[in-house]
C-alpha cells in the first residue's frame, strides 16, 4: 500500500454539490425505482417538471440513503445526461462528486464497497421502515486512499467488468426486440382463433398465504424462495435467494414451481411476469406470498409464446384490468381472473415453428445473462479487496 494515505471521505468527494434547475423546468428525473440492485448503470429515466429533489451531473455517484433501498444495493453512477446537463431525483439520494485529482470511477466503487456501505447502514436512524443514513457519519469516514494513478488502475479493473455487463445488457435488449418482432409477425400473419388462459392451462395456483414463510424459517441452503427482485425481466433472475428446508417446501407443495412455469405478481409491483427457463441453478423454487403461477399445457401452447403475450401491450392491459384502483396495488382474485384472459392462439404447430425461430435468440440472451452474473460475482469478490489494498492490482491477470 505504498503511497496510500488516510483521508476523510468528504476530502475526496463533494456531498450533494450545489446545482440549479429552474422550478417548473422539464428535466431528466431518475426515480429511486429506476435504480437496479448492485448495478452501475441507470437503465431508464423520465422527463418531469422540476419541483425539488437532489441534483446531479454525469459522473456523479448517487446512493440511496433510506432503508431498505441502500441495503438492496441502490447505488449508481450517473451516465444518462448530456455535457453540462443537470438532472434530478429522489430527495433520498446522497450525491457524491469526485474532487479534483480524484478518479470519479474510483469514488463510485468506493461508495459501493463495504468501506462506505457498512458504516452508512450502521449509521441509520429514524422510525422503523423509514431509517436514513446520517450523512455526517459518511462524510467523516477515515479511508485509506491510493495515489491517483493507482485509483485509475483499480477502477479500471472493476470498470472493465461493468462495461462487459453493460454490453451484454445492450445485446440482450436487441435480442428480445427481435423475439418480440417475430411474435408480432406471427400474430399479424393470419386471423388466428381466440382462446382463454383456462383453455391452455394445466395449473394456476397462488403463493403461500399469511405467515407460512417467516424470516425465522430461513436456512443457509435448501429450496430457494422467489421474490420480486427475481422477476424484473422476461426470465427468472438469480441474484441471492433466501431458502427454506425441503420439509417446509413439502408442506407448501402447491406453491412449488419448475422450469417453464410463468410467475406473476398480484400485489405491490403488479404486472411482473417471468418464466423459469431451462438451465437455472435450481430445479424447483417456492413462490413468496404476493405471487401466483401458470403452468401451461404444452400440448396446446408454447410457454414462451404466452410469456411474450403477457409482456405485450394487450397482455399487460388484460392482466392489469383486474387491478384495484385504491390502496396497495393488487390484482383481484388473480388465479380465477387469469383464467378469463383472452389471447390470439395460433395452432400449436405454428407456435412450434415460431419457437424454433426464437430459440437461438433466447438461448443467447440467457447465456449472456449467465455470463453477466459470473462477472458480477467476480466484481463483487474483487471490490473489497481492491478498495482496501488487500489485493495489489498489478498482480491481477483477468
Amino acid at each position: 500500500m505504498t503511497g496510500w494515505t488516510s483521508r476523510k471521505l468528504k476530502d475526496i468527494a463533494d456531498f450533494n454539490p450545489k446545482e440549479s434547475i429552474t422550478k417548473g423546468a422539464i428535466a431528466k428525473k431518475i426515480a429511486m425505482d429506476k435504480l437496479q440492485p448492485f448495478c452501475r448503470d441507470i437503465p431508464e429515466y423520465e422527463f418531469e417538471s422540476f419541483s425539488g429533489g437532489t441534483k446531479f451531473r454525469n459522473g456523479d455517484t448517487i446512493m440511496a440513503r433510506i432503508t431498505p433501498c441502500l441495503e438492496n444495493g441502490k447505488t449508481a453512477k450517473v451516465n444518462i445526461l448530456d455535457d453540462g446537463e443537470v438532472g434530478f431525483g429522489s430527495t433520498e439520494y446522497i450525491v457524491f462528486r469526485a474532487k479534483d485529482g480524484v478518479d470519479e470511477d474510483f469514488v463510485y466503487y468506493l461508495v459501493c464497497s463495504p468501506l462506505v456501505r457498512d458504516p452508512a447502514i450502521k449509521s441509520m436512524v429514524g422510525s422503523s421502515g423509514r431509517q436514513r443514513v446520517q450523512t455526517s457519519v459518511v462524510q467523516n469516514l477515515d479511508i485509506m486512499i491510493p495515489p491517483y494513478d493507482e485509483q485509475k488502475r483499480i477502477s479500471g479493473v472493476l470498470k472493465s467488468l461493468d462495461d462487459k455487463i453493460a454490453a451484454n445488457a445492450e445485446i440482450n435488449k436487441n435480442l428480445l426486440q427481435q423475439a418480440i418482432a417475430l411474435y408480432e409477425h406471427l400474430l399479424q400473419d393470419a386471423e388466428w382463433p381466440t382462446a382463454t388462459i383456462l383453455d391452455v392451462a394445466k395449473k394456476i395456483a397462488m403463493g403461500p398465504f399469511g405467515s407460512n414463510i417467516k424470516v425465522s424459517t430461513f436456512v443457509p441452503e435448501g429450496v430457494p424462495i422467489i421474490s420480486g427482485n427475481h422477476l424484473r425481466g422476461y426470465f427468472l433472475e438469480e441474484p441471492e435467494f433466501n431458502y427454506i428446508t425441503e420439509e417446509h417446501a413439502e408442506r407448501l407443495k402447491n406453491s412449488i414451481v419448475f422450469p417453464h412455469d410463468l410467475i406473476f405478481t398480484h400485489a405491490g409491483n403488479i404486472g411482473q411476469v417471468a418464466m423459469i427457463p431451462d438451465g437455472c441453478k435450481y430445479d424447483r423454487y417456492v413462490l413468496s406470498q404476493r405471487q401466483f403461477y401458470l403452468r401451461c399445457d404444452e400440448t396446446k401452447v408454447v410457454p414462451e409464446f404466452l410469456l411474450m403475450f403477457f409482456h405485450s401491450t394487450s397482455g399487460q392491459h388484460e392482466l392489469l384490468s383486474y387491478a384495484n384502483q385504491t390502496g396497495v396495488p393488487s390484482i383481484a382474485q388473480p388465479a380465477s381472473n387469469l383464467k378469463k384472459i383472452p389471447f390470439k392462439c395460433p395452432p400449436l404447430q405454428e407456435q412450434l415453428i415460431w419457437q424454433e425461430q426464437v430459440h437461438p435468440l433466447l438461448g443467447r440472451y440467457l447465456n449472456n445473462r449467465l455470463e453477466s452474473e459470473r462477472l458480477s460475482s467476480l466484481r463483487d469478490a474483487l471490490l473489497p479487496k481492491l478498495m482496501s489494498g488487500e489485493l495489489d492490482v498489478s498482480d491481477l491477470d483477468l
